[in-house]
């Protein structure tokens, strides 16, 4: 864990930026590579490593769920689906956050659309139960909302710090 230097929140190793109040935790001068390892138990493998500058190979965005401490590198499309997966369910979300708790989290099967346009990215809340926040404030639903790198998106109660590469 490290510590906030300004407002003295507790984040998981290798985290950006703070959840709590958006201060950058890993100064430009600290060139260091930290490794995500994951539990023994879990059933698949995320193998991101990460530096001061995000870089994933073909990925443009990043998904930092800060509960767990993974990094998701989610493609290279221009549109996403957020969500999570229930049975019998016909339409599928593209990124399925199912193994991160997203059904205590309360996270809608169909939550969310992250889309890149002309170089911005916006995020849209489909109607979700929940709601959709970023930086704390809830975004109206069905409307394009624009985020930025560093930013912290909550579908439900389930944070995830937007990594823009």
């Amino acid at each position: 864990m490290i510590a906030c230097p300004n407002c003295k929140a507790q984040e998981p190793d290798g985290t950006i930026f703070c959840s709590e109040c958006g201060a950058q935790l890993i100064q430009p001068d600290a060139a260091q590579t930290h490794k995500f390892s994951q539990a023994p138990d879990e059933q698949f493998d995320t193998g991101v490593y990460i530096d001061n500058m995000p870089s994933q190979g073909n990925a443009w965005i990043s998904l930092h769920l800060l509960e767990s401490g993974h990094i998701l590198p989610i493609g290279e499309r221009s549109e996403f689906t957020l969500g999570r997966l229930s049975e019998n369910q016909p339409l599928e979300p593209d990124i399925d956050l199912s193994e991160f708790k997203a059904f205590d989290n309360g996270v809608s099967r169909l939550h969310a659309i992250i889309r890149r346009t002309d170089g911005n990215v916006t995020l849209v809340d489909l109607g979700s139960s929940n709601g959709t926040y970023v930086n704390g404030i809830r975004i109206a639903p069905n409307m394009e909302h624009p985020i930025h790198h560093g930013d912290i998106v909550a579908l439900g109660k389930l944070k995830i710090q937007i990594i823009l590469s």
